[in-house]
């Protein structure tokens, strides 16, 4: 293995590294809420804004963002995030009333989603041709056993949750310092490599111009709805209310929601690299991403509707959640030039969290509208049908981009190849 390519791989320890902590800090609020409710008599709405308030700022900021990092460079950006999450983690954890808590937890999507273009980005930058969507999984992948580390950590950590509410976001903050390790470690390396002549050569030091995004084709519109709708679903219910909602309308213990609504999380691991490695030899990304997408409507009306096993609709949703970003990414990472690659992640993630903090915000008021609890558990079925309808039209422009640009799309990878 020559120089370069032990570069490359350093690089995607790292940021999978960086991946891990930032994605167990988002999925920390949810294993909590049943704790914030009973300990500081905090409403669904309140636990809703927890989440929602990650990404209300990044509504605006994320496209700056996007182009910050095109316009300054990737390890850069990913050390300026960094230390942005590990703060806002601190004060969330240190808080002792709402109105801190959720500042820190502003503090930390302000950070969070631009941290997220980096770490992809690198991957980007340092992977290409048959590779990329492989390694792109291989990063979500770690990213994803991080979710499944903050759903399991009532069982691991049982002596912390014992003691109440804070003991488990101070863990959280451990991982957010580890986060930040793993980009300083990425900045390292790219600044040797750079010097050995090993990094990629980028663009970064011209002006990007919100004009620009006109340019992007229409398989890059449809890929922004999907990513918008496919989001807010799936994320609003797995990091903020599937484990309350399994405890209440399917009564399950704590530790037993935690499981089933991590474990099926942890075959992300090696699911999503595997998806992206079929990406990269077959290149029908059109047809995978829209098996990928029903999925999660699906899953949602089983768990909803039936008396089967929550597995099945966890198990779906699990597949679901490792396929969809395992080809969006590489997808959107060849249809747009490298060098407006930030610029179209900013977008594309602006519209996801204003999704993300409407669903929260929307869920939470229907549940509290309805009076859901665990005396009333039929008070979640309108927060149920909400996620099926996302889902379903997430679906929908999935199977827009097929009809229309999969052919198109799968002979220009085959080309470029």
């Amino acid at each position: 293995m020559n120089r370069s390519s032990r570069t490359i791989w350093l690089v995607l320890a790292f940021v999978a590294l960086a991946n891990y902590g930032n994605f167990y800090v988002y999925d920390a609020i949810g294993p909590v809420a049943d704790l914030l409710q009973r300990q500081r008599g905090f409403t669904d709405s309140q636990i809703g804004m927890l989440n929602a308030i990650y990404s209300l700022p990044n509504i605006v900021l994320l496209l700056i963002g996007g182009m910050l990092v095109d316009r300054f460079g990737v390890a850069r950006m990913m050390v300026w995030t960094g230390a942005i999450c590990l703060a806002g983690t601190l004060l969330t954890a240190l808080s002792p009333e709402f109105t801190g808590m959720a500042a820190g937890r502003l503090l930390f999507g302000i950070g969070a989603e631009t941290f997220n273009i980096t770490t992809l980005a690198a991957v980007v930058k340092y992977f290409s041709g048959r590779n990329l969507a492989f390694a792109v999984g291989v990063s979500l992948a770690i990213g994803r056993l991080g979710s499944y580390s903050a759903d399991m950590s009532p069982t691991w950590f049982a002596g912390a949750y014992a003691q109440g509410w804070q003991p488990p976001l101070m863990i959280a903050t451990l991982l957010a310092a580890l986060s930040f390790a793993g980009a300083v470690a990425y900045r390292w390396i790219d600044r040797g490599s750079r010097g050995a002549g090993d990094a990629p050569a980028t663009g970064t030091a011209e002006r990007v111009r919100l004009r620009d995004i006109l340019s992007f084709g229409p398989a890059y519109w449809y890929l922004l709805a999907l990513c918008a709708l496919w989001y807010s679903a799936i994320f609003a219910f797995r990091s903020t209310f599937s484990i309350k909602y399994f405890q209440h309308a399917h009564g399950l213990e704590l530790a037993a929601a935690g499981a089933i609504n991590g474990y099926v999380f942890l075959a992300a691991l090696f699911a999503t690299p595997a998806f992206g490695w079929l990406c990269d030899r077959i290149g029908r990304y059109a047809p995978m991403l829209a098996f990928g997408a029903l999925l999660l409507p699906l899953s949602i009306a089983i768990m909803a509707a039936t008396h089967w096993s929550l597995w099945v609709g966890t198990v779906l949703i699990g597949v679901s959640f490792s396929l969809v970003p395992a080809v969006m990414w590489p997808l959107t990472a060849l249809i747009v030039p490298a060098d407006r690659f930030g610029t179209a992640l900013g977008l594309m993630w602006v519209v996801q969290n204003a999704g993300m903090a409407g669903a929260n915000l929307v869920a939470g008021w229907l549940n509290d509208s309805y009076g859901a609890s665990a005396l009333n558990p039929a008070g979640y079925q309108p927060m149920m049908m909400f996620f099926f309808i996302s889902g379903a039209l997430g679906f929908a422009f999935s199977v827009m981009l097929w009809l229309t640009a999969g052919r198109r799309h799968h002979e220009a990878i085959t080309h470029a190849r």
